[in-house]
């Protein structure tokens, strides 16, 4: 660091002292300029008079003035262009007392707004030049008097154009450091996103699947002395299970990995294209699964597709976890105008029919799921017994229809 970067650090920390060198600096300059005659015979001439005692005491208030120009710039411009006045009217007029009110003039301009410094600017530029032009000792078309209407309107246009730089560096700083809070609020809002979605699917795949796996190994345990071929057949759905509850986690986990990293599976997300397979896997669970789809053909968006899918699977998780050994479900796939409807209801002989019993989160994924494509969910229990799982998804999502419009998505 400079010397010369030092000091104005120095001074910026302490702006008192830095009033206090300028103070000092229009002092002696005011009080050298009232020893020179401008209209000597030798143009410009030292000592050849002496200015008034009252002139070098307006000098000493006007500057002493200026040390708390920062702090109260308005009552400063007060005190200076009182004692500007006061030096045109009873003394010598060239004693450039009016140095300092323009100075402080200049910080009225820079510390406030335009309005204000219009109205200042020119009752000070009046006052000055009307005091020296009608009360003063020179004639009014004196230079000395045209010098303090020129130096007035040059301190407030400086003080002025200083205000307003000022706030443009400001904008452009708060501006920047606005699309930076921006940027990272985005960040965290997706890295959120994206965190509660791999939190859903890694649920949708574990619950389905482990509740499964848990069936199957109880009914295995269950007749493996008696019935060992049953048993067998139960072991292979368990294996079966878990098998693709590994190839799921491995495809979700997959999306986290980092480059450089093995590629991911790149096998398509599960759709209702697979509901024959999900169902399947239920049934060989012990549970009566029937099925009814009337949406003729209908081609989703794959955001819909598949929390159709996760859907009505974490329904029938629900169901085999919840309503009894003898429980029966019923699926039902509609098309109905703009959306799709997915319906699973269940007869709900078990005792413990509590989805949400023990802290689950199923409902709740199932919820989000379709609150984030602009659908609808209801679930409840059903008049007579059971639960009804209730889903309204839109064909097209937003995104969807963008894409065919041709418009940015």
């Amino acid at each position: 660091m400079t010397p010369r970067d030092r000091v104005r650090r120095h001074l910026k920390a302490h702006p008192v002292a830095a009033d206090a060198v300028l103070a000092a600096g229009v002092f002696l300059c005011m009080v050298a300029g009232s020893f020179v005659d401008p209209h000597s015979e030798h143009d410009v001439s030292w000592s050849l008079r002496t200015p008034a005692p009252l002139s070098l005491v307006l000098i000493a208030v006007a500057a002493a003035a200026l040390v708390l120009r920062r702090r109260a710039p308005l009552a400063v411009l007060a005190v200076t262009g009182a004692a500007s006045v006061t030096e045109c009217v009873t003394g010598d007029p060239r004693a450039p007392v009016a140095m300092a009110a323009v100075i402080a003039l200049y910080t009225v301009a820079s510390t406030t707004d335009r309005t204000t410094t219009w109205r200042v600017g020119l009752l000070t530029m009046t006052v000055l030049t009307g005091a020296a032009m009608l009360a003063g000792p020179l004639p009014w078309y004196a230079q000395e008097n045209l010098g303090i209407f020129a130096w007035t309107g040059i301190g407030a246009t400086a003080g002025d154009a200083v205000r307003s730089r000022r706030a443009f560096v400001q904008a452009i700083r708060e501006r920047a450091e606005k699309a930076e809070r921006t940027r990272e609020e985005e960040a965290r809002r997706r890295v959120a996103e994206e965190r509660l979605r791999i939190a859903r699917d890694l649920h949708d795949v574990v619950a389905h699947h482990i509740a499964l796996v848990n069936v199957q190994a109880g009914v295995a345990a269950h007749i493996m002395d008696k019935r060992p071929d049953q048993a067998k057949e139960a072991l292979a759905h368990v294996r079966e299970a878990s098998r693709s509850a590994l190839n799921e986690l491995r495809a979700t986990v997959g999306l986290l990995r980092q480059s450089g990293d093995p590629e991911a599976p790149t096998e398509p997300a599960p759709g209702l294209a697979r509901l024959d397979e999900l169902v399947g896997t239920f049934r060989s669970a012990g549970l009566h699964v029937e099925v009814a789809r009337a949406d003729h053909g209908t081609t989703l968006p794959a955001a819909v597709d598949l929390a159709a899918y996760r859907v009505i699977q974490e329904a029938l998780t629900n169901v085999q976890k919840h309503a009894g050994t003898e429980a029966k479900a019923e699926v039902s796939v509609v098309r109905v105008g703009p959306n799709v409807e997915i319906t699973v209801l269940d007869n709900g002989n078990g005792e413990d029919h509590d989805p949400d019993g023990g802290g689950g989160h199923g409902l709740l994924g199932m919820r989000e799921r379709v609150t984030a494509l602009r659908g609808t969910l209801t679930t409840g229990p059903r008049y007579g017994g059971g639960f009804r799982v209730h889903a309204i998804l839109p064909v097209k999502t937003r995104s969807a229809t963008k894409d065919q419009l041709g418009e940015p998505v």
